[in-house]
């Protein structure tokens, strides 16, 4: 059945936290773009490794590409069924009760449990706040409180329409990933460049989302996965 993106999605409940279960550990994310349609994908595919343990940060924006609208638009009550995936976290989990001091903050855990973080599709609204400092949302402030040493990575694919991707001020956010904070700098990211292709609005030029085999590719050998 198709469920309007206006409509709450009902998902079950997110498995707790376990920071020493001797598996590894993805942290999955995707903001408003349409190549949020390809997490399932890539989820499927690394279905295969059965000690990866994936959690998913979708903003307001990326959850309503998964509303169960379309076969490749999966709920997230269905996506929460795939192999691995232990929780699916939106904005509204950061703070789901009044806090009290003692009690643990998501974003700070998700950081701590993470391996690596993977930020596939990036927006230009989400570069833009990443490059800016800006967090107010759950992924930018898992982000914005990711530990800097470069012990561990975040890796992210931007997508956006080619004017959008082509216009200066994206331009001087990707040389800050690029040169300043990558991880050929000893910085803590990876950034995957668009590609060029007709993307969803019908123009064709750069800004497609990297090909989600080639990211899945990508995580594979930075996570080092092993089949069982």
């Amino acid at each position: 059945m198709n469920m309007s993106s206006n409509s709450p999605q009902v998902r079950p409940a997110n498995k707790p936290l376990v920071l020493d279960d001797q598996r590894q550990h993805l942290l999955l994310c995707a903001s408003g773009s349409v190549a949020t349609i390809k997490i399932p994908l890539m989820i499927k595919a690394l279905s295969g490794y059965p000690y990866l343990s994936i959690r998913l940060i979708l903003t307001t924006s990326a959850a309503a590409f998964l509303a169960g609208q379309a076969e490749e638009q999966p709920s997230l009550s269905a996506i929460a069924e795939l192999p691995n995936v232990e929780a699916i976290y939106l904005d509204e989990d950061e703070w789901a009760k009044p806090w009290v001091r003692g009690d643990k903050i998501l974003h700070i855990e998700l950081r701590r449990w993470a391996d690596i973080m993977v930020v596939a599709p990036l927006s230009a609204n989400s570069l833009a706040k990443v490059a800016g400092g800006i967090c107010d949302n759950l992924l930018l402030s898992t982000f914005r409180a990711w530990d800097t040493t470069g012990l561990k990575i975040i890796i992210v694919a931007p997508a956006m329409n080619t004017a959008m991707w082509l216009h200066p001020i994206t331009q001087k956010h990707v040389k800050l990933l690029q040169e300043e904070w990558s991880i050929e700098q000893g910085g803590w990211i990876e950034l995957l460049k668009p590609v060029e292709k007709e993307i969803a609005c019908g123009d064709v030029g750069i800004g497609g989302m990297r090909e989600w085999r080639e990211i899945v590719e990508v995580i594979e050998s930075r996570m080092r996965l092993k089949n069982a």
